[in-house]
């Protein structure tokens, strides 16, 4: 039976939201550590590493712009399975088999580098059109501001459970003494075939049961036209959403650049190649966001939006300051301890990113409203584009910056060897030589190449946290109360409307 009015069901909440699990593991193997996965399994040179960089920054860039033609394609879709599920369906199919093949492959040296673009631009079409098609079914599902609240609030939840999942398997079982089969090669293989699985259950769950409100007749009164100038205009026509544009770009620059390539190789050159001491640091930093989530709902009645973004600034500013003092000035013969420091850092910087990522998503679902308010149009599909379109740029800057800070660091010079290392154990190299190879690699690492990823993944996230905050307070206008307003007012106009039909 279909959702036919704007209360948000049981069946909806769960069957919705339990789906981020399947689809952010994938999906978090694949944008978080497939980069990973090149350094330390593909010996390449600056110039195969760099194009295969700013291959990753152009797909990024050309699927941010796909995102609002997507939205577009599914505003004006009409099946008797809705909107939504024919795109999903479609976008889990073509991702499942882009995520095996990336991680499922011998090739070397520029055949690579080709083969590397060519998936990475299917991927960027494939999951483009799961993912907003997805995250576009929330106005649909909950009308009313607590529902969509909580909706939105517990599939972030599970999002980040399944990204916790990533951040535990993944580097646990890949770098270390518990690498599957005993190399890199082939325990990403393995992993990424688990993840497959989950992420097609997952997702059946969701097309299997949900159920959407009925769709309004397919006319010109009520279905945008597909067309750059129609996306062009709802977005520039909604200056509140074009905030939330800018806003939410910094953020996750901020964010990923934590966690993206500096992170991991970071602690790897610090602490050595123990896949688990990345597992911890980024997994308790998970549960930190995980408890952010948990009690989001509950916390958002008692604080307005304003005063928790002001607390995540704080929360984000000063863990990051905290994690530069800490690894600078305690010495690395101190070992366990600075780890254990800088982790408790990072529990404040994680915490804080999670109240930035909840508020916005909210700010741009009230974008629909504010939209329908102002135009008479609602162009969910459009406005939902923006989330995946604003994340995939924010990820190809990240990329570039990554790739730069690599280059001028030199870190490659050592992830190439302990590459080859990887590919002899994946050969039948004794585990044991392949060890003490690499602790050999990382003997070899000057200080200052550490010091100077710790700079870049604690100063700049700190000044874009900063940035994001003031663009908040300043610029965007739709506070709980004027929320509120908009939707009372579009209420009275549908109800004008109904009695002048009559």
């Amino acid at each position: 039976m279909e959702q036919t009015d704007d209360r948000l069901s049981k069946r909806n909440l769960w069957t919705y939201t339990l789906a981020s699990i399947g689809r952010d593991t994938a999906a978090g193997l694949f944008s978080s550590f497939l980069l990973t996965y090149v350094l330390y399994t593909k010996n390449l040179t600056d110039a195969q590493f760099s194009l295969i960089s700013l291959a990753i920054v152009a797909a990024r860039l050309f699927d941010g712009f796909n995102d609002p033609i997507m939205g577009n394609i599914i505003e004006v879709t009409r099946t008797k399975w809705g909107k939504f599920k024919p795109w999903i369906t479609i976008g889990m199919i073509g991702s499942a088999i882009v995520f095996y093949f990336s991680f499922s492959n011998a090739i070397e040296g520029w055949n690579y580098v080709i083969y590397f673009a060519v998936m990475y631009f299917i991927y960027s079409v494939v999951f483009t059109t799961n993912d907003i098609a997805y995250w576009g079914m929330i106005p649909s599902l909950a009308g009313r501001k607590e529902d969509r609240d909580r909706l939105t609030s517990q599939a972030v939840l599970f999002a980040g459970i399944g990204g916790g999942l990533v951040g535990i398997i993944v580097p646990t079982f890949t770098a270390g003494d518990l690498t599957i089969g005993g190399s890199a090669v082939t325990a990403y293989r393995s992993i990424a075939v688990i993840f497959i699985a989950l992420f097609i259950g997952a997702q059946l769950i969701t097309l299997i049961g949900v159920r959407e409100k009925p769709l309004p007749p397919k006319s010109e009164a009520t279905v945008n036209k597909v067309g750059i100038k129609t996306i062009v205009g709802t977005i520039r026509g909604n200056d509140q959403l074009s905030w939330c544009i800018v806003i939410f770009l910094f953020a996750t620059v901020g964010q990923g650049l934590i966690m993206n390539g500096l992170g991991i190789n970071y602690i790897f050159f610090e602490f050595g190649y123990d896949g688990m001491l990345f597992t911890i640091f980024s997994v308790l930093g998970a549960l930190a966001a995980g408890a952010v989530m948990l009690f989001f709902t509950p916390i958002s009645k008692r604080f307005k939006r304003n005063q928790l973004m002001r607390f995540a600034t704080i929360c984000i500013v000063g863990g990051c300051a905290a994690m530069l003092l800490v690894g600078l000035l305690v010495p690395s013969s101190a070992g366990t301890p600075k780890f254990v420091m800088l982790m408790l850092t990072n529990l404040f910087v994680f915490g804080g990113q999670s109240v930035y990522y909840l508020i916005i998503m909210i700010c741009i679902a009230n974008t629909v409203e504010y939209n329908e308010w102002k135009t008479g149009a609602r162009a969910e599909g459009i406005i939902f584009s923006v989330r995946p379109f604003i994340t995939k740029v924010g990820w190809a800057v990240i990329n570039l910056m990554t790739l730069i800070i690599f280059l001028l660091t030199g870190v490659r010079q050592y992830t190439n060897q302990i590459a080859d290392f990887e590919n002899a154990a994946a050969r039948g190299m004794d585990l044991a030589a392949k060890s003490a190879g690499i602790e050999a690699v990382l003997a070899q690492i000057p200080a200052g190449k550490n010091a100077a990823l710790l700079v870049c993944m604690t100063v700049i996230p700190a000044l874009l946290g900063l940035l994001s905050y003031y663009l908040y307070h300043h610029k965007y206008n739709i506070t709980e109360e004027t929320y509120e307003q908009i939707l009372a007012d579009l209420k009275e106009r549908k109800e004008a409307a109904a009695l002048a039909e009559e």
